[in-house]
């Protein structure tokens, strides 16, 4: 089996937050050959300032590492029904460089969210904000972690079999994609 190099982004930028946990936990089971985490501390969008001065060096550094992965893995929390506003900011800043990193890469999407449907608005949401930059972004299975603090150990770890058997069979389909 080939190993190859995995992007996690988390829609969440607290450092203990369920998506970054999730995320963690898909890089686990997808067992990369190398591991990079997104940082999405960007500035919010703006057209006056990438006027003037361009497009910001973290921006730059998103997009290449979204082109430099084999595969993406992305999760991302509700927030009032729909995806963070960190998420959406990083999309709208990646939609601006001069290439589209997202084409054709494999991505997989699974949330994590505190109420009983653990994210499916935002996932949909965000499986609709990605169609314009032509992904190869998977269909399934879809994870969505319900009541998601109660869903980790200390180390961060998913505690129910459920979850970790679909995670499971998502970083598998994810993987072979890549491989593709």
């Amino acid at each position: 089996m080939a190993r190859h190099h995995l992007l996690i982004v988390s829609g969440s930028l607290r450092a203990g937050a369920t998506n970054r946990k999730l995320a963690h936990e898909a890089a686990r089971l997808f067992d990369p050959e190398r591991l990079t985490v997104a940082d999405l501390r960007l500035p919010l969008y703006d057209g006056d300032l990438e006027e003037a001065e361009g497009i910001p060096a973290p921006v730059r550094t998103l997009a290449d590492q979204i082109a430099d992965a084999d595969a993406v893995a992305i999760s991302c929390p509700e927030y009032n029904k729909g995806p963070s506003g960190v998420m959406k900011n990083a999309l709208d800043w990646v939609s601006r460089t001069e290439a589209n990193p997202w084409a054709g890469k494999p991505v997989a999407v699974m949330s994590a969210a505190g109420g009983r449907a653990g994210g499916e608005r935002s996932q949909m949401i965000l499986r609709s904000l990605l169609v314009p930059f032509e992904p190869h972004l998977l269909t399934g299975p879809e994870l969505h972690v319900a009541d998601s603090r109660n869903q980790f150990d200390a180390q961060g770890r998913l505690t129910s079999e459920r979850y970790l058997k679909t995670l499971g069979v998502l970083m598998d389909r994810l993987r072979a994609a890549a491989e593709r």
